[in-house]
């Protein structure tokens, strides 16, 4: 199956972080302030949370359909993440850049490298923590994860920082200071706009 690569339409630009590194408040924020920028929505084999919308917030689907999808070629980058499969399907991403100015998306640093072994054009920002004692308080305070899960996720944070040396922009997400993290942002696209 040939797959369509993305068009010159729309600036992709992919926000990563740990964890309980603030890329939800960072992208929310910024869909607010660009009005001709999306969210990418990708595909998940997790359960929905609370408040959760099928086709807003991801695609959820099974891992049976999400193996079919990725055996016919349809993922531009897929990733397993605590027993769950992510990635982002050539449709949705054709069909953001195609529509919007920005199209933000919050893949992780193994979704970073496969956007770069496809070719797809893309303006990279990683969000670091100020330590892993700030991330691991960040995750505590949304509840639900055991000490097991915690640990894997610092161990993976650990891992994504180091590999962040690859992105376009490494900003520092300081406690308390969400503001300052969203203007650098907002005057990084406009840069590349």
């Amino acid at each position: 199956m040939n797959k369509q690569r993305q068009s010159k339409n729309g600036l992709l630009v992919l926000i990563s972080s740990p964890s309980g590194g603030g890329k939800n408040t960072v992208i929310k924020s910024l869909l607010k302030y660009f009005v001709h920028a999306t969210q990418l929505v990708t595909t998940t084999t997790r359960k929905k949370r609370v408040g959760e919308q099928d086709g807003t917030d991801y695609h959820f689907i099974n891992r049976e359909e999400f193996e079919t999808k990725l055996k016919n070629g349809d993922f531009v980058e897929y990733n397993e993440y605590s027993g769950s499969l992510y990635g982002t399907q050539w449709e949705d991403l054709t069909n953001a850049v195609s529509n919007h100015e920005i199209v933000l998306s919050q893949a992780d640093v193994h979704g970073k490298k496969n956007l770069d072994k496809q070719g797809v054009p893309h303006l990279s920002i990683f969000l670091l923590p100020e330590n892993l004692d700030v991330l691991k308080h960040r995750i505590t305070q949304r509840g639900g994860v055991s000490n097991e899960d915690m640990q894997k996720r610092l161990e993976a944070a650990e891992h994504e920082i180091e590999t962040s040396k690859i992105y376009d922009y490494q900003i520092t997400n300081e406690q308390d200071n969400m503001e300052q993290t969203i203007n650098m942002i907002k005057g990084i696209i406009k840069k590349n706009l």
